[in-house]
């Protein structure tokens, strides 16, 4: 099959956008093959899902259907750290949640000097995390570990940043569009209407993080408030917060609370 003919078939099934990004991250275009993948963009299948690959800050990470789709509203997250740091700080940051490792990478690509560990509960998501940071050659910067932060894991130090993404989606809501169901549930949903990652995040980080270090947590729409009462509730300081490029707030920075 030609690069014309496959791209008609894959336009009239996704749009021109879809097809031209399949296209041009395609190196084998069979017959078999295209016919499948316009079946998966008539199911609403991502994109990103079809060709296992997303750019995010500026870096190819590869995905599949173990692990959320790379986002821009986690750019905000990213920014908000790399912002806070100044030349020669190089930080340990632990990442809570890592699914493809999108954060830790471009956090480590960019803040030189920088290390860190990757936790997930999902031993499929560690295998893509692990695949794209050796991929980007982080290899010896992050370390990977199988674990969840709703127990208090014991790393053996103190990490100067805590970075999540964690599930957030209240079950049931609504507002969840058709791309979503293509990504793993336990990276979306969250019980107590969506708190609950935060509510253990928040009792166990105290003994993650340094005394002088920041938690930075991306969250729903609306969920700040919410958010905010449940840290301060668990003894931290809200020091800022930062809105995406949709103006909504993202990003919500925390220190611990000293007597």
């Amino acid at each position: 099959m030609t690069r014309n003919q496959a791209f008609t078939i894959l336009q009239e099934s996704g749009g021109i956008r879809a097809a031209r990004i399949i296209i041009e991250n395609t190196k084998k275009l069979s017959r078999i093959r295209v016919w499948f993948m316009a079946r998966q963009l008539r199911h609403g299948t991502p994109v990103a899902k079809i060709i296992h690959k997303k750019w995010f800050y500026g870096l190819p990470f590869y995905t599949n259907r173990h692990t959320l789709d790379p986002r821009p509203d986690t750019e905000t997250l990213v920014s908000a750290v790399i912002s806070d740091c100044s030349a020669g700080f190089e930080p340990r940051i632990l990442d809570l949640g890592t699914g493809t490792g999108c954060i830790i990478c471009s956090l480590v690509k960019n803040i030189n000097g920088s290390t860190g560990i990757a936790i997930d509960k999902s031993r499929s998501a560690l295998r893509v995390a692990h695949r794209n940071i050796k991929t980007l050659g982080l290899h010896k910067h992050i370390r990977t570990i199988r674990t969840t932060f709703d127990t208090a894991h014991k790393f053996g130090e103190r990490f100067d940043i805590i970075v999540s993404n964690p599930p957030y989606i209240a079950i049931g809501d609504p507002r969840v569009n058709n791309a979503a169901t293509h990504d793993p549930a336990m990276a979306l949903y969250a019980d107590d209407n969506g708190l609950s990652a935060y509510k253990s995040i928040a009792k166990n980080a105290h003994l993650w993080l340094k005394d002088d270090g920041k938690l930075y947590l991306e969250i729903g729409i609306d969920q700040g408030p919410d958010v905010k009462n449940i840290f301060i509730q668990h003894g931290w300081n809200l020091q800022r917060t930062e809105n995406d490029l949709m103006n909504i707030e993202r990003v919500l920075i925390f220190s611990k609370a000293h007597p």
